[in-house]
């Protein structure tokens, strides 16, 4: 039995006490002819996931519909036949946004049903993308709500998306998850729940949409795959809204990221292809040289050596075609050097240490925010590793060590920790002494 995420959530818009909401359902069933003696003790065992009996779900949803001026199905309150809480295909948008907030509550509250959720396989992880490829699509997604939005709104959620994106990359997702979640629902939630038409809120939903991806970023970071999971395919959904497909392949992106990291290489290679056939024209230059080198690395782990080779070709060829000042917000992580990073790491998938090495070299070689040079740092010291040169890494591990420091980030903590296994298993003391520093910097919250 799972807490009841949706009917928490709608009752905490409507303003209602459990209280309140037990004696508004008794009045509705009065209605009815029904001797109903609810108190609040039984809207606690609701929402703990208790299914009430007889005709009391539609009298909850006839109560919430009433005060929230807008219809309710048994799914939008979690007492649908199964009690489904995810969003589900072919969901409304209206009901989706219900859901997606109710999610957002949850994160903000530590509820451990959503935070500890792993990660879906199969069809459940595969059906948002299919569903974001192909129709119907969002023919007016213009909302009619207690707020009134305006594109003054709109900005200031661009402005958010911004500022949390540099405070994840400064500071790494486990500090930064929380403020943006908080952000969410004390900001952002009202906004979506509002009053706009069909242009303003496409552009509404292209804004939170960004700026959902970056909390899905900080939950991947923080090592929550499932809750990162449905953060991501929530911003997909938000992308269909909105209309715009370079949007949703960068989402796309975000969601290879996570399936190479899930060993799901298959998938990464099927995702890659998706956004690049669905987007088209629609995908700028730094966003396809990203996937055509997440593709590489996808490749380079089925041994597939000439396909690996092929779209390192193409990822080198799209990163000679960017202009920065052409690209969106979102693509601003692929910096020079990032397809280089991602090439080194294929190659060495492939055993090719001296390309690999010479794609390294370059990417530690171009300038690049913190938590990026952290990443390439670490490959360059294990090529270094494994071309035998264990001083030459011991002094690329002390200045990976340095830039960590101040950073909250359990993805940057396993990489300190494998880098740490593989100086101590070379031998060398300096290696050893490269691995000491890790340590002290491991023992500080990363």
């Amino acid at each position: 039995m799972q807490p009841n995420t949706l009917l928490d959530a709608l009752i905490d818009e409507a303003g209602f006490s459990h209280a309140g909401l037990a004696a508004r359902v008794n009045r509705a069933g009065r209605a009815r002819g029904l001797g109903l003696r609810y108190e609040h003790t039984a809207v606690a065992r609701w929402l703990k996931g208790q299914r009430p009996r007889g005709q009391v779900p539609d009298l909850i949803c006839e109560v919430l519909a009433e005060r929230l001026r807008r219809p309710l199905t048994l799914g939008d309150i979690g007492l649908g036949v199964d009690g489904a809480q995810l969003t589900l295909p072919g969901t409304p948008l209206a009901g989706f946004v219900d859901r997606a907030t109710a999610l957002w509550r949850s994160d903000e509250q530590q509820r451990r049903h959503v935070i500890e959720a792993p990660a879906v396989t199969g069809t459940p992880a595969v059906m948002p993308v299919w569903e974001w490829e192909n129709p119907p699509e969002d023919a007016d997604v213009s909302r009619s709500g207690v707020t009134r939005v305006s594109m003054a709104d709109v900005t200031m959620l661009r402005a958010a998306r911004a500022h949390y994106e540099l405070m994840y990359r400064r500071a790494g997702g486990v500090a930064t998850r929380t403020r943006i979640v908080g952000f969410l629902n004390a900001e952002t939630a009202p906004l979506l729940r509002g009053s706009y038409n069909d242009a303003l809120g496409r552009q509404l939903h292209r804004a939170t949409g960004g700026l959902v991806a970056v909390a899905g970023i900080c939950a991947y970071d923080s090592d929550a795959h499932g809750l990162a999971q449905r953060y991501f395919h929530q911003a997909l959904r938000l992308a269909k809204a909105s209309g715009d497909q370079g949007l949703g392949a960068y989402v796309i992106a975000l969601l290879v990221n996570q399936s190479l990291f899930l060993s799901e290489h298959r998938q990464a290679v099927a995702f890659a292809e998706a956004a690049l056939r669905t987007a088209g024209g629609r995908i700028t230059p730094a966003l396809a040289a990203d996937l055509y080198a997440m593709q590489a690395k996808a490749y380079a782990q089925l041994g597939d050596h000439a396909s690996a080779l092929r779209c390192i070709g193409r990822a080198e060829s799209e990163a000679e075609r960017i202009h920065f000042g052409d690209e969106p917000d979102e693509t601003g992580y692929v910096q020079p050097g990032l397809v280089n990073v991602q090439a080194a790491e294929a190659l060495l998938s492939l055993g090719d240490l001296a390309g690999a090495r010479e794609h390294a070299a370059a990417a530690a070689g171009t300038p690049a925010h913190d938590r990026g040079r952290v990443h390439r740092l670490a490959m360059l010291c294990e090529i270094e590793l494994c071309q035998g040169e264990p001083d030459r890494a011991a002094a690329t591990a002390v200045e990976m060590t340095e830039r960590v420091r101040g950073m909250e980030s359990r993805r940057l903590r396993d990489r300190l920790r494998t880098v740490r296994e593989h100086l101590l298993a070379s031998g060398s003391a300096n290696a050893r002494q490269a691995a000491g520093f890790i340590d002290e910097a491991l023992r500080v919250p990363l």
